[in-house]
């Protein structure tokens, strides 16, 4: 074996890890495999003879790599998106496909990946790779052109955001799954009630239509308004199939076969305190859906 031929079998006993950085940081499957792939290309270019810790190098590389591609994400968008739900990663409903066992390792929900979009870039960085993948500020702050005191507060500013507005779910998956199913149930029944009693008062619901079906894209705030709005989707309730999205139990929705929306919802003291639907029917061809 060359030196190339074992530096790419280094790699490759990394990839899983990168990606799941990577999809942290920019909530995106498809610019996930991006970042990974030019990590590749830059550890390829690199001499890397005294590096004794490459899977810390490449965790690093890709924080560097996705930080350029938020930053760049950013200034190319000129009006910022009202909405936007990350891609979901979706599994069948009785168990986690293998290969989104890693993506899912500390049980990152949409919930969650909803806030950090919310971040500055550098924010997200410090808070994905400290808190979430254990690195030391020493090795965050010159990614992030900081001393290391100062990676310490951009991440402990990020970790307050994350907190006041992702509130840690349920863990009881067998109780979410019954909260969805009523959810589902009530809807097709069109029960206003039902529906209200399932919700939080503050609950929040988010549609990300996509670009092609301007002003269809929402955020709804408010148990009743949530349920005007779940009850619009009685129509479509009945092409809805139980999944797992990003671990948790989540419902995709697919009339003859063809995958129209999926359903994320975070579930807080047994009621639904967010509602997070990808409609974006570009988005949805990407990632490949099957359905029963």
């Amino acid at each position: 074996m060359d030196a190339h031929e074992f530096l790419a079998e280094r790699f490759e006993a990394n990839r899983t890890h990168l990606r799941a950085v990577a999809y942290r940081m920019l909530g995106s499957l498809s610019e996930a495999d991006d970042a990974v792939q030019e990590t590749w290309l830059r550890l390829s270019r690199s001499d890397t003879a005294g590096v004794d810790n490459l899977g810390g190098w490449l965790t690093t590389v890709v924080g560097r790599v996705c930080l350029d591609m938020l930053r760049t994400r950013k200034s190319r968008r000129e009006d910022p998106l009202d909405v936007y739900v990350p891609d979901p990663i979706v599994s069948p409903a009785d168990g986690i496909d293998p290969e989104h066992e890693v993506l899912l390792a500390d049980s990152v929900g949409l919930a969650l990946l909803v806030v950090l979009e919310t971040l500055p870039p550098a924010e997200r960085l410090a808070f994905v790779l400290h808190d979430l993948f254990a690195v030391p500020f020493d090795e965050i702050a010159p990614i992030v052109d900081r001393t290391p005191a100062a990676a310490r507060q951009l991440a402990s500013r990020a970790r307050r955001r994350v907190q006041g507005a992702a509130p840690a779910p349920d863990a009881d998956l067998v109780r979410h799954r019954e909260v969805v199913d009523a959810f589902l149930a009530a809807s097709r029944g069109g029960d206003f009630e039902a529906l209200l009693e399932l919700l939080d008062p503050d609950v929040v619901l988010r549609a990300d239509t996509g670009s092609g079906a301007p002003g269809a894209s929402k955020v709804v705030r408010g148990a009743p308004a949530v349920v005007q709005q779940a009850l619009s989707f009685r129509r479509f309730s009945h092409f809805a199939q139980p999944v797992l999205v990003n671990g948790a139990p989540g419902l995709i929705t697919a009339p003859e076969g063809q995958p129209f929306s999926v359903m994320d919802f975070a579930i807080s003291g047994g009621k639904i305190t967010e509602i997070n639907i990808l409609a974006d029917p570009e988005r949805l061809r990407r990632l490949h859906l099957t359905t029963q």
